[in-house]
């Protein structure tokens, strides 16, 4: 029967993921040396010259007392260099890299949480794909809190404490927003509230994920559609705990790093782009599955469904991109502005920016806009990792430069920790997977998904 099918991890799979890993590894041990070789970390000469310049650029149409203003405001966010600038490379890749899987993660949860929520019968049969993809939230929450008390010091500049005191360093914009990290506490003290939603977050998160696997794997044992309701019901108070705990997990994991820069549509931003990065993700599982004998009742017509959503939500991310870029640059106001001219004017950022658009607009939009295009497992197998890679620029972009300044750069170390990750968030991932029935028994909305057509 269809729903007696199990995905078995074979060697041969779990092989070519080791070496994968071993490759990144091997990658990233080469760009480190390669870093600490070239004497990047005597590079902060260059980074104040060209930081000086950007400020130029920025305070030139403004008057005496902003560009008075905006000179400080640039001083007090370059001090502070900290670790080398190899090491540092290494703290920006390592906490990049999280954020980007720990979307992948998290977005697997919330597309279960919405075909339930939704009560939709389509994707009853690839829905334990984006189940296992919820495995890695743990593994994420445990890298997410000990990574960042590795990297506070060199990503977060907001954590040095003599910002918060009178004198040469003082701040008083991050004195003002102080209460947002260290509630209840002093400023400059330990960041309790940070670091309570950091745990909150991703505790709530592992909940709702035990909780609806548990109802999910329930209803293959005894059938009762009360399993479903549960599961619905959980999902749609977890969809509410997502809307908020994503956007302030945005605001905090990835905003508070370029840290006098704000932006109202931030947490939107990253939502688009981990929940597209996610789709890309589901589909290629579920593609190469199907290549490899399973998911029988998966047709051309769910395929169609998962490159429809890909196709529609590259525009909605683009819609994000381009509404967030033109309310700042038609304001042009410096303190704002600063964000987009960093990464429009410095090398390796401005090639990423325009690139992108390219990635993850142009290519999914003409590649996907045919309706025969949608239904073909060869041309998804394209698609869907030119979003992902395209999605992972994104995130470096959104990082990197606001760490680094003008000492960024993507080499063997980037791309090296980039497939070690990947390798270990397909293992936890195949490995789930391998561990449950691959298409629910019971689920009550099974002959509709069997019978999909459009």
């Amino acid at each position: 029967m269809i729903a007696d099918e199990k995905y078995v991890f074979k060697p041969e799979t779990k092989r070519q993921i080791l070496i994968t890993g071993v490759v990144g590894l091997l990658l990233f041990v080469l760009g480190v040396f390669m870093a600490m070789r070239s004497g990047d970390e005597h590079g902060g000469g260059h980074e104040k010259k060209a930081s000086a310049e950007i400020s130029k650029i920025l305070t030139a149409s403004v008057a005496v007392t902003q560009e008075h203003e905006k000179s400080e405001a640039v001083e007090k966010e370059e001090h502070h260099h900290g670790s080398p600038l190899w090491l540092k490379r290494i703290y920006t890749s390592l906490w990049q890299n999280n954020i980007f899987f720990t979307g992948i993660g998290i977005i697997g949860l919330f597309f279960v949480a919405i075909q339930y929520a939704a009560q939709a019968g389509w994707s009853a049969g690839i829905n334990r794909i984006p189940l296992a993809i919820g495995s890695w939230i743990p593994v994420a929450g445990i890298l997410m809190l000990v990574l960042w008390f590795v990297v506070k010091g060199d990503l977060f500049h907001w954590t040095h404490s003599n910002l918060y005191t009178p004198g040469e360093h003082f701040d008083k914009a991050l004195t003002g927003k102080s209460g947002f990290f260290y509630w209840p506490l002093a400023a400059g003290s330990f960041p309790i509230f940070f670091i309570l939603r950091m745990i909150i977050f991703f505790g709530l998160w592992y909940l709702f994920f035990t909780w609806i696997r548990k109802e999910m794997l329930a209803e293959d044992l005894d059938g009762n559609v009360e399993h479903w309701y549960t599961a619905r019901k959980l999902s749609a108070i977890f969809l509410v705990i997502f809307a908020v705990s994503s956007s302030v997990s945005a605001w905090d994991w990835v905003m508070s790093i370029d840290t006098h820069w704000f932006s109202t549509m931030f947490g939107w931003y990253v939502f688009a782009s981990w929940w597209v990065t996610g789709l890309s993700v589901i589909t290629l599982i579920v593609v190469n599955l199907k290549s490899a004998g399973y998911l029988k009742m998966v047709n051309s017509n769910h395929l169609h469904d998962l490159g429809k959503f890909i196709f529609a939500f590259s525009i909605f991310w683009t819609y994000i991109w381009f509404s967030q870029f033109l309310l700042i640059y038609y304001a042009n106001i410096p303190e704002e502005t600063v964000y987009f001219i960093a990464r429009l004017k410095t090398a390796p950022y401005s090639w990423i920016f325009y690139a992108n658009l390219f990635l993850n607009f142009v290519l999914p939009f003409l590649l996907f806009m045919t309706r025969d295009a949608k239904r073909h497992m060869s041309m998804l197998k394209v698609v869907c990792p030119i979003v992902v890679i395209g999605h992972w620029f994104d995130f470096y972009n959104m990082v990197t430069p606001g760490v680094m300044k003008t000492n960024g750069g993507i080499g063997f170390l980037e791309i090296g920790l980039a497939l070690v990750f990947g390798s270990v968030f397909l293992y936890v991932v195949l490995n789930s997977l391998s561990k449950i029935q691959l298409v629910a028994k019971h689920h009550p909305f099974m002959e509709e998904s069997l019978n999909h057509h459009i």
